[in-house]
């Protein structure tokens, strides 16, 4: 007994920092809200950009849309099963990234992560785009003001991303629920009447162009294929769920499957069945809702839902994006900071670089849907394709139990996306895939600069070497600025007296005057340093000392400056104090080599 007191006694219960518990992290419903929302609300576009293509070969082309979605969503289980492969080998997040970093080499793995990055911004500013597209539709006042309608609800996102990825997803939680219910009661409703409720739209000539073909039904297969856009999301974000973070992340994987292969078939049914076509002023979806639901208020209800649904699937990049820009500073390919986290477990520095990346996008084409879906899709099946590939490779490497089976299917996956992101690159490069094709070998390029230049410093710091011992100074001097005899100046003192033997006091006046005042009340207090005054006949307090510091520093002696720095109790006041000592320390750090320490007093105001 005593032996075991002792062991509990060498392994004490360290006590949890705010915002480290599970409290703060994702339930397997939640995180079906908060990185799933992406890919569910493709719906919405999904088996419409599958029936635009299909269209061109005329209306009795259309029956192929349910072949296709099938095909879609064999692809769409084959991604789960990947996926849900992914999260158990790579329980750090990333995704593709980390797959391809781990089995296929760091070029491949850069170019994962620069597909990655492009696509989670993408789907930022075309969830937002058609989102407020939908909501103009239904209040034509805001059709002028889109961009202003796409930058506010970025704000919003950000703003509460910034307060935690958990805080997001029970915001999310009510328009999830309600949007997968919407999307099922069309279905259940539509299957169960013998002739839709009502049509919606007006009636558009249909001219065929083209045969159905191979050809044709490639591109309906890789247009139809941007509803998979998402599924990758919750592999990128494990680190968000609560233990164990495998196993619900996991769960999260195939609730998302399950629903969005449900809800794709479902409409691909009900768009067969009723012959749905391309009709003015209402999208595919709206023409099934109303033959479900009618016209009445569950028509609008559901409409809404929608909208809100695009708008808030932009809150997937938020739960993605910010955790591989971290795994990639931790690889030195982006700045540190993006690998700081806050108190709470999100790394703020990529929700701010997120939102302002995706604010330029949308300033750059308007807010635009139209000018960003031919850009939309690549990126993800880049990803797809290098996670399947990788895991092919980890498979034939590893060869644990039963690896055979697990081989093939991701390299049938692996085929699968290949072709689909071939086709929608070959079919969409003219109407702007182009941009992909050069902004990612552009991501890899800063990628791997900013790598060279951590490995480079790296070397000149001598990390992972033993350097020579460190050079003792005896003859070091600190010197610390002041204005006058008070409180500050003695607490600034004090603290230079524990830094080196010999401390000196300097300040700067052009008034005689101060100047004798000052030598007076020293000369009274008599603290033991040494005075220097120095004239500035203009009025210069931060070039004076600069001055004399580098003079100080002539002949390799040891300098340190100490400014002390009067700190308000709250923010508030910090703009009533002035900003001397901040202009003084920058100055000194590019100037000279010395060491610059500030001292904060804290005021009790």
């Amino acid at each position: 007994m005593a032996f075991g007191l002792a062991r509990r006694e060498l392994r004490p219960r360290v006590p949890l920092r705010h915002g480290e518990g599970d409290k703060y992290r994702l339930t397997s419903v939640e995180g079906l809200a908060a990185l799933s929302l992406d890919a569910l609300s493709s719906v919405a576009y999904g088996p419409e950009a599958i029936v635009l293509v299909l269209v061109a070969a005329g209306t009795g082309a259309l029956t192929a849309t349910l072949p296709v979605t099938l095909v879609i969503a064999a692809l769409l289980a084959v991604l789960v099963v990947s996926y849900g492969q992914v999260i158990a080998v790579h329980p750090d997040g990333g995704g593709a990234y980390a797959v391809a970093k781990k089995d296929l080499g760091p070029r491949t793995s850069l170019l994962a992560a620069a597909s990655l990055v492009v696509d989670y911004v993408l789907t930022v500013t075309v969830s937002l785009a058609a989102g407020a597209a939908s909501l103009a539709s239904a209040f034509p006042a805001l059709g002028s003001h889109l961009l202003a309608v796409c930058l506010i609800g970025l704000a919003l996102l950000a703003a509460v991303n910034l307060r935690g990825v958990a805080e997001s997803a029970r915001v999310l939680m009510l328009p999830t629920i309600l949007f997968i219910v919407s999307i099922l009661g069309i279905i259940v409703l539509g299957l169960l009447r013998s002739h839709p409720a009502a049509v919606v739209g007006t009636a558009q000539p249909v001219h065929a162009t083209e045969t159905l073909g191979v050809l044709l039904l490639l591109k309906a297969f890789s247009s139809g294929c941007s509803a998979l856009t998402g599924v990758e999301a919750i592999a990128n974000g494990v680190p968000s769920f609560r233990t164990p973070q495998v196993k619900r992340a996991q769960r999260t994987e195939l609730m998302l499957g399950a629903l969005l292969g449900l809800m794709l078939i479902g409409l691909a049914v009900l768009i067969r069945r009723d012959h749905v076509a391309p009709r003015g002023g209402v999208t595919v979806l709206a023409q099934l809702t109303a033959g479900s639901y009618g016209t009445g208020w569950l028509y609008y209800a559901t409409n809404l839902i929608v909208t809100l649904a695009l708008a808030f699937a932009a809150n997937t990049s938020f739960g993605g994006l910010p955790v591989l820009m971290s795994l990639l500073a931790r690889d030195h390919r982006l700045p540190h900071l993006f690998g700081l986290r806050a108190e709470r477990p999100v790394y703020r520095w990529g929700v701010v670089a997120l939102a302002l990346l995706a604010a330029l996008l949308l300033i750059a084409v308007n807010a635009d849907t139209h000018r960003m879906i031919p850009l939309f899709a690549i990126g993800v099946f880049i990803g797809f394709t290098i996670s399947q590939i990788g895991l092919v490779r980890h498979w034939a490497g590893q060869q644990p139990p039963r690896w055979l089976p697990r081989a093939l299917l991701n390299g049938v996956g692996a085929a699968l996306t290949a072709v689909a992101g071939v086709v929608l690159l070959a079919t969409k490069f003219l109407e702007g895939a182009w941009v992909v094709v050069a902004a990612v070998p552009l991501l890899m390029l800063l990628f791997a600069r900013i790598q060279r230049y951590y490995t480079a410093v790296g070397v000149e710091l001598g990390l992972g070497e033993l350097p020579p011992p460190p050079v003792r100074h005896t003859d070091s001097l600190v010197i610390v600025p002041v204005g006058e005899v008070s409180k500050l100046t003695q607490y600034a003192l004090t603290a230079a007296g524990t830094l080196g033997r010999e401390v000196v006091a300097v300040a700067v006046h052009s008034d005689p005057d101060k100047v004798r005042a000052l030598r007076e009340s020293w000369g009274r207090w008599n603290p033991g340093v040494r005075l220097e005054v120095i004239d500035s006949p203009h009025r210069s307090l931060v070039q004076p000392i600069v001055e004399y510091v580098q003079e100080m520093a002539e002949g390799g002696r040891q300098i340190a400056v100490l400014i002390p720095e009067v700190e308000p109790r709250h923010r508030r006041y910090q703009i009533l104090q002035n900003q001397r000592g901040i202009l003084l320390a920058t100055a000194l750090r590019a100037r000279t080599d010395v060491v610059v320490c500030i001292v904060p007093y804290r005021l009790s105001l």
